[in-house]
């Protein structure tokens, strides 16, 4: 028994050694490590600083907006709003249908491609949180055609497509009736919202073709005359004849649109600000020759 002890304690001994020297031998690796470790941090906190130092005073805005005219009349203040130190950053240049949506989770500061009665029936609709930071101008409804070059040659029965969503459908039919075609009952002009249900009365026989706004130019060729947004004729680049639009009394302005806690945002003014000025309103109408209207009075 004696024996046995004793080689087991001089085991267990023997085993305590090759441990401490193992310990030992793998000291001197271990704090090489930790010393590069630290010091690779370090290096990456320090880069980390840089880049921020690099960012300091520069403010981003990220924006969505629609391509024609919005995105360019974007591109047209950019280098303004450098100066300040904003920077203006274009998510997407195609608004959709979850763009409201998008700015009221804070996924962006701001879109640009709506009016106003559209912003507030999609606030009603989905409870957003969202506000306009100001109108910057008005994509005029107008009415186009291919085979006519006025009104006045506009047959008896011609067939006209007209946008079929909430505002649009409605503006299609006011500058309708603005122009001798139909009455509008009352109580839908002062709700801003119709269809053909409310026309009361055709002064000169048409049939009224109701078919999304996407699908107008498209088809365009199927109709005698058809009536849509400026900013889509525009971007299809068709060469139609103008035969009657809205005018600047138009309520339809397209805004900017923001959270309601950043209506007071220094970068949203500053961005406001510039696309209100007049440099940039003459712009607009000297770029886009009435197919989009500045909102402010040039005196032109």
């Amino acid at each position: 028994m004696k024996n046995t002890l004793s080689k087991k304690i001089i085991s267990t001994i023997a085993l305590g050694a090759l441990a401490f020297n193992f310990a030992a031998c793998s000291q001197k690796p271990a704090q090489q490590t930790t010393a590069a470790t630290e010091a690779s941090t370090a290096q990456d906190s320090a880069q980390v600083t840089d880049a921020q130092a690099s960012s300091d005073g520069k403010v981003v805005l990220r924006g969505i907006v629609d391509l024609v005219p919005h995105s360019e009349i974007i591109e047209h203040v950019k280098p303004i709003l450098a100066e300040q130190g904003i920077e203006i950053e274009l998510v997407a240049t195609a608004a959709d249908s979850t763009t409201n949506e998008r700015l009221d989770s804070g996924e962006i500061d701001f879109n640009y491609f709506q009016h106003l009665p559209y912003l507030e029936s999609e606030v009603e609709a989905n409870g957003y949180k969202l506000v306009s930071a100001g109108g910057i101008h008005i994509e005029p409804i107008t009415a186009y055609s291919d085979k006519y070059t006025s009104v006045d040659q506009i047959p008896d029965n011609a067939v006209v497509a007209i946008p079929n969503d909430g505002t649009n459908e409605y503006r299609a039919l006011r500058i309708l009736e603005e122009n001798g075609f139909i009455v509008l009952d009352p109580e839908a002009k002062d709700s801003l919202s119709a269809s053909v249900k409310d026309i009361t009365e055709y002064k000169k026989p048409i049939e009224i073709v109701e078919i999304d706004s996407a699908q107008i130019i498209p088809t365009k060729d199927d109709y005698d005359f058809f009536i849509t947004n400026t900013n889509k004729a525009l971007e299809a680049g068709i060469t139609s004849t103008k035969l009657f639009s809205e005018g600047k009394d138009s309520p339809y302005a397209n805004i900017i649109a923001v959270r309601e806690e950043d209506l007071d945002n220094p970068a949203v003014k500053a961005l406001v600000d510039a696309l209100l000025s007049e440099e940039t309103q003459q712009w607009i109408a000297d770029k886009y020759n009435g197919a989009v209207i500045p909102v402010i009075d040039l005196g032109n």
